[in-house]
């Protein structure tokens, strides 16, 4: 009996109802949506303006990127890069290559302690996972420890992991997805950094991520979006993922995405990713809504929600 459509697309990681492929450069999605009044080209100028003087006013200082993280950033943009130099780069900063290969030889990989080279890890795991993770350490790495900053990393990584996985499926850019998700909310982190007490004590009192930007302006005059989106733009990430932390929390509440279409593909997979985080009381619209902007099959949605859910349980049941 032949396979179903459906299940050759799941076989292969594909969403059915789109084209086969690794996956499909950002720039091709060009379905028209409504946009966002505040996310249009000339108001995101004005808004990143006005947010990078309140910042320097307030003297609110963004961590500096690890050498290493600014080279394997640039070596990723080259699609010809080599296995050999991203594991060059990361064996350069020992910290670093430590860190990752002690991610790598925990539980979520059941490696149980065999891999002992960053190139070890690339063979076992592919350059992308291993970026991945040396982007993760990274950035945990340029704030100090904290109880509070141990939580955020960890919701984190798991919507970095859910829209790596969504992007896969999706045929979005899983390394421009990664990085979106990873830096979703380092704003936050800077807030907790520069004020601990005040900030810890906001954090606790809203109940969510709208009503704690209205709070943020009120204290600080600059929201965490925009905080973090200096951060991604200081760190280099890729200008979709830098739009997507800028307005990731207006998207995610009225779950329409911007008019730019290169900036549409990961931001939609933010919008996705809160959805399935949040609970499955308003899935079905949120899926609706966004496959009908971005011009994809609800099916194909649906498939990658289940595969990212289907991951995750995996990688809690393995932790």
């Amino acid at each position: 009996m032949s396979s179903s459509p459906t299940a050759k697309a799941m076989h292969a990681g594909m969403a059915p109802g789109l084209k086969s492929c690794r996956y499909r450069p950002i720039q091709m999605f060009d379905r028209p949506c409504r946009p966002l009044q505040a996310v249009n080209p000339s108001s995101s100028k004005v808004i990143a303006m006005s947010a990078d003087a309140t910042i320097h006013a307030l003297n609110i200082q963004i961590p500096t990127q690890p050498k290493a993280i600014q080279e394997l950033t640039s070596l990723l943009a080259n699609p010809a890069h080599q296995a050999a130099d991203v594991s060059a780069i990361i064996e350069s900063d020992l910290g670093l290559a430590a860190s990752v290969l002690r991610v790598v030889n925990s539980s979520l990989f059941g490696f149980a302690g065999n891999v002992q080279t960053v190139r070890h890890a690339l063979t076992y795991l592919g350059t992308q996972e291993v970026a991945a993770l040396t982007l993760q350490m990274g950035l945990r790495a340029a704030f100090p420890r904290s109880v509070a900053l141990d939580a955020l990393w960890e919701s984190s990584s798991a919507r970095a992991r859910a829209m790596t996985q969504l992007g896969g499926t999706l045929c979005v850019d899983p390394w421009v997805a990664h990085s979106a998700g990873l830096f979703e909310e380092c704003g936050k982190a800077i807030f907790l950094r520069h004020a601990p007490e005040r900030y810890g004590a906001l954090l606790a009192s809203v109940e969510d991520d709208q009503a704690l930007i209205f709070r943020e302006h009120e204290m600080f005059g600059v929201g965490h979006d925009a905080l973090g989106a200096a951060m991604c733009e200081t760190w280099g990430l890729a200008p979709a993922a830098v739009h997507s932390v800028r307005h990731h929390v207006a998207a995610q509440m009225e779950w329409r995405l911007p008019a730019h279409r290169a900036h549409r593909p990961i931001l939609a997979l933010s919008v996705l990713a809160k959805a399935v985080t949040a609970g499955p009381v308003r899935l079905t619209e949120v899926v609706n809504t966004v496959a009908a902007q971005m011009g994809w099959p609800v099916e194909a949605v649906l498939s990658a929600l289940q595969c990212a859910e289907t991951s995750r349980a995996a990688a809690t049941q393995a932790a």
